[in-house]
């Protein structure tokens, strides 16, 4: 099983907290798309698996046209081995392009799953964050992709936003219960050095939480969620059975995929990685005037992918595999970090189950400590 990633970097505003790659001038829009069906043709071998999930991430996607999206999906269905019978097709829409006729236009071009960004549903927040919608646009897309048939959908909610106390982040957990959804993403909001929040951080205009508040509404995230049936089946998303991410949990699980268009990442599944220039205008002109893929390629070392497997899998629900970790990398994890591994398990972090090692939900909280405390070094 294989994906593929096509990511849209336009959006109509810049959030303060983003520092993915896009643009807010969409002049460049169709060339971006007419670049990407080119791409999508050249890399038609990088995975030689049958495509199971297809992902249109961003950026904001739905600020594509039906032909435009309509035009991406012919060509992966021209070039690509697909799985009909399996396939997930993912679309990240903001709350202020879901409407009748967009809904309509997503259903005709065979998009399954939709993610939507809503992030809060208090108004001062999600000014803080310069997003384009308001609260009430929040609920009404949510309840109108739902009566158009779309039974597959996440929504993204961010916690660790400032305020006097947990209130607002109470309110908000519930509004999104109420919304009756079958998979909820949540991330804790990260002040990144290069967005308006980092620069306000550094000039003393804005105070992020500390970890200690962040780690209380984690932890009270998980308590309630789980209660309302929802699987935690990794660090950051919840997912009623069956509903959890196909495109996600392959990443999760190390499974190939090829990323398409500017920033895009590709990954074979053995040991070569690439990156595509996060550039729009040099993407466009590297494929549509020179004939050729800008990008930069890397080849994993032993430790490499030993790490890159501890960091994701340590994340899940399912955990790190020990014998997969002896048969792929020859690396005997509970030998290797005997006394680290005691450590961890006096702290109450770890869980032990079939030869797998999985995090407990104190452990969670200290996961990226707990992963890069087990690197293998170079």
């Amino acid at each position: 099983m294989s994906g593929i990633y096509l990511h849209i970097p336009f959006c109509k505003q810049a959030c303060h907290y983003c520092d993915f790659h896009f643009s807010t001038s969409l002049k460049l829009k169709s060339k971006l798309v007419e670049a990407m069906l080119k791409e999508l043709e050249w890399q038609k071998h990088y995975c030689d698996e049958s495509i199971e999930t297809i992902y249109f991430g961003g950026g904001t996607p739905s600020l594509l046209s039906e032909r435009e999206l309509n035009n991406l999906m012919e060509v992966i269905y021209k070039n690509y081995s697909i799985s009909d019978k399996n396939l997930e097709v993912t679309l990240e829409a903001n709350p202020d392009d879901i409407n009748s006729s967009k809904l309509k236009e997503l259903k005709n071009i065979g998009i399954n799953r939709l993610s939507i960004g809503l992030q809060s549903f208090h108004e001062e927040h999600l000014r803080l964050m310069n997003r384009a919608h308001n609260a009430e646009e929040s609920q009404k897309c949510v309840k109108l992709a739902q009566d158009y048939g779309f039974d597959n959908l996440t929504i993204d909610i961010i916690y660790g936003i400032p305020h006097k106390d947990h209130s607002v982040w109470y309110n908000d957990l519930a509004t999104a219960i109420a919304l009756d959804v079958s998979h909820i993403s949540s991330y804790c909001l990260t002040v990144e050095d290069k967005t308006a929040l980092g620069n306000w951080a550094k000039r003393g205009k804005f105070k992020p939480a500390d970890d200690e508040y962040a780690a209380e509404q984690f932890e009270y995230l998980v308590d309630t969620l789980k209660k309302e049936g929802f699987e935690h089946y990794e660090i950051s998303n919840f997912a009623k059975q069956g509903h959890y991410s196909k495109h996600n949990s392959a990443y999760w699980k190390g499974k190939p995929y090829v990323g398409i268009g500017p920033s895009a990442h590709s990954f074979d599944g053995k040991q070569s990685r690439q990156f595509n220039i996060s550039n729009n205008p040099k993407y466009i002109k590297s494929i549509l005037e020179e004939g050729k893929l800008n990008y930069e390629k890397e080849t994993l070392s032993r430790a490499d992918g030993i790490n890159e497997y501890l960091l994701t899998t340590l994340r899940t629900s399912w955990g790190c595999d020990l014998q997969h970790l002896k048969e792929v990398y020859r690396f005997d994890l509970k030998k290797e970090r005997e006394s680290i591994l005691k450590q961890m398990d006096e702290n109450g972090w770890l869980l032990w189950k079939a030869n797998h090692l999985i995090l407990s939900e104190k452990g969670k909280l200290f996961a990226d400590q707990i992963a890069s405390d087990l690197f293998e070094d170079e």
